[in-house]
């Protein structure tokens, strides 16, 4: 390495500002008509710059940094302009001489106090031994037995989740008395989510004959609209898509995956009544049996349905009069949240702005509109973001997840949003009674985040106590980005 000059690197961190701000400004201009909520103002400023910050390569910069006993800038999400005025602010003391005038703690920490305060909105307060609230999705019996969310309240749960995709409006009624009821005992009122389903595209019904159930790599199968599976090459295997709409926008030489990507294939061609797919990767031995209701995905199909079905504005008539949040699954655009936040608007014209918008993350046409998503949905009304890890894993492809959940980690702390972490946390104990060894260590990086999702299973209870157990250990470790030096205990 060069010798280090301080006046280089002072001349360096300036010009970066002076980019920052002026990129910054760019991208700021572009939301200025969705920034109705002027509290969320400042958050979106400090977005843009974070922004405009990660579109240089810093790399080379961080070690000179480091190398000068100096910040690195690895850590400025929250805190951009000030990160790099403390930087500059050093710079300028030691190498012209100019009195040191250090940043204000109250601007410095200011993007930190936002986020805990929007979590604490919008997800509850915390009430266990873990620094992490946890939501618990609450399975169909919770609508009849008032003591499962009596034992959740007493367990320090922050908030619940109901998923319209299933039961109805009676039973969700019961569940929301039942939070109520377990309030008045414990005097821990829950936070209650409502998740609009969105589109469900699934698979429907295959071929009867038992030969054509099953598929095997290399083979082809018949992917059909609902209701064309007798147009399917007669012979072949053949499996209805339950979406019209995404099966005609599918192209020659696009992957469509079933089950989770359990069944990896990729189009040969396009007919009238549906598409001819190769299957690429899948199960050994005897193959993979087709099945109904399993999700089929389209990751390189650029997918423009609306979010919101006719179910969902149906579902939304109630959910906008009892939930404390909405789930928005399948959101990929603006123009999404802006119908939602229409139709919120018809249903409480006084207050709908109160209601809290989780943005679940799916696809990756939400990953690419990602901030833009978030100032749509912030300047208006309090926002969490879930990394729905389940869905993005297979349209992004698993080894990309663990970089993409870091990013919308980074993403959503510049914002001063919170963060859902979610899918299958510790989903084999909650099943099973067991936790894996890997999925603990998953659960434990969890605590970037202010909030776990834990979906229902026999052990949940089990799960949530182990949870917090773990999250309360990690609480000492990290915070965000940044690792925490308590004293090691161990040598």
């Amino acid at each position: 390495m060069d010798e280090l000059k301080l006046s280089d690197l002072l001349a360096e961190v300036l010009e970066l500002r002076r980019l920052v701000t002026e990129e910054g400004d760019l991208i700021l201009s572009r939301w200025n008509d969705w920034l109705k909520d002027s509290e969320f103002a400042g958050s979106a400023s400090n977005f843009a710059c974070y922004l405009s910050l990660r579109h240089h390569d810093l790399r080379d910069l961080q070690k000179r940094l480091m190398q000068a006993g100096l910040s690195s800038l690895g850590r400025a999400e929250s805190r951009v302009l000030p990160s790099l005025d403390a930087v500059i602010g050093l710079l300028k003391s030691v190498s012209q001489g100019v009195e040191w005038c250090p940043v204000s703690s109250e601007l410095f920490n200011s993007g930190d106090r936002n986020i805990a305060a929007r979590a604490d909105s919008l997800l509850g307060q915390v009430t266990s031994d873990s620094p992490i609230r946890l939501l618990v999705t609450l399975p169909s019996e919770a609508a009849d037995e008032p003591d499962f969310l009596l034992r959740l309240a007493q367990l320090g749960v922050e908030a619940v989740r109901i998923n319209c995709a299933h039961d109805d409006e009676v039973a969700w009624k019961r569940m929301v008395d039942n939070v109520n009821q377990a309030a008045a005992a414990t005097g821990i009122q829950m936070k209650i989510m409502m998740d609009l389903a969105g589109p469900k595209i699934r698979t429907g019904k295959s071929r009867d004959k038992k030969e054509l159930r099953w598929v095997s790599i290399g083979s082809e199968l018949a992917i059909t609209l609902p209701g064309h599976l007798d147009d399917a090459p007669h012979g072949m295997p053949a499996v209805e898509c339950s979406l019209s709409e995404v099966l005609r926008l599918a192209r020659a030489e696009q992957r469509i995956l079933i089950d989770d990507g359990k069944l990896d294939t990729v189009v040969r061609r396009c007919e009238d009544w549906g598409v001819v797919v190769r299957i690429e990767a899948g199960p050994d031995g005897k193959g993979y049996k087709l099945k109904p209701e399993k999700g089929v995905n389209f990751p390189d199909t650029e997918i423009d349905v609306p979010a919101l079905t006719d179910e969902d504005r149906a579902a939304l008539r109630f959910v906008a009069h009892h939930a404390d949040g909405i789930e928005f699954s399948f959101v990929q655009s603006p123009e999404d949240i802006e119908s939602l936040q229409s139709l919120l608007a018809q249903e409480r014209p006084d207050d709908w702005q109160k209601i809290g918008l989780v943005l679940k993350i799916e696809t990756q046409r939400a990953v690419r509109n990602l901030p833009d998503l978030i100032v749509k949905a912030a300047g208006q009304q309090p926002t969490a973001v879930m990394i729905a890890r389940g869905d993005l894993a297979v349209e992004i492809g698993f080894a990309r997840l663990a970089e993409m959940q870091e990013e919308i980690l980074w993403l959503c702390e510049a914002a001063h949003v919170p963060v859902i972490w979610a899918t299958q946390v510790l989903e084999g104990l909650i099943k099973t009674g067991v936790p894996s060894r890997g999925e603990m260590t998953d659960a434990a990086m969890a605590a970037r985040a202010e909030c776990v999702m834990l979906n229902k299973g026999p052990f949940v209870f089990e799960g949530i106590q182990e949870l917090d157990r773990l999250l309360g250990r990690m609480k000492g470790h990290i915070s965000k980005k940044t690792h925490q030096l308590r004293p090691l205990q161990s040598w």
